[in-house]
């Protein structure tokens, strides 16, 4: 058997896109019994630098994460600037949006992802410089998002 890519199967995080994230995150609390912790806008782009298909983007989102075992579950509600959110809420309406996992030298990651067909299609950093992320468009391969998240090295 081959090593895995990523340099790992655990999926840490599944994500679905909602159009109402008030709504949607007080749904899933009570469908799975589990505590609504709220939402909360990602921060601007000054602080996120990020990037949507090679460009820099105002793109942004409401974000709620609802902790589920062993995977946390985040919902997005992104606002109209143009994003991997944006653009698959339009195109494909509410729903699923990608898996996340945490991976170590995500440069590298993203360079091998690259070779095999596989580019980044949105990155950028969380406001408290404690991670990085960029969305891998698999669709080609695997038909879904893949989001790499590495933390930030104090």
């Amino acid at each position: 058997m081959t090593k895995s890519m990523l340099g790992t199967t655990a999926v840490a995080q599944i994500a679905l896109l909602v159009h109402d994230i008030e709504s949607a995150s007080q749904a899933y609390a009570d469908f799975f019994g589990i505590d609504n912790r709220g939402w909360f806008w990602s921060d601007e782009f000054g602080i996120t630098l990020t990037e949507f298909r090679g460009k820099p983007t105002e793109g942004r989102a409401k974000l709620a994460f609802l902790d589920m075992g062993s995977i946390q579950l985040e919902l997005i509600e992104p606002d109209d600037h143009p994003s991997t959110w944006r653009e698959s809420l339009d195109r494909h309406g509410e729903g699923f949006h990608h898996i996340a996992f945490f991976v170590e030298g995500m440069q590298e990651k993203i360079l091998l992802m690259e070779r095999e067909h596989m580019p980044v299609l949105q990155k950028g950093e969380d406001a408290a410089g404690q991670y990085i992320y960029a969305y891998m468009d698999t669709s080609s391969k695997l038909k879904l998002l893949i989001e790499l998240l590495e933390h930030q090295k104090e």
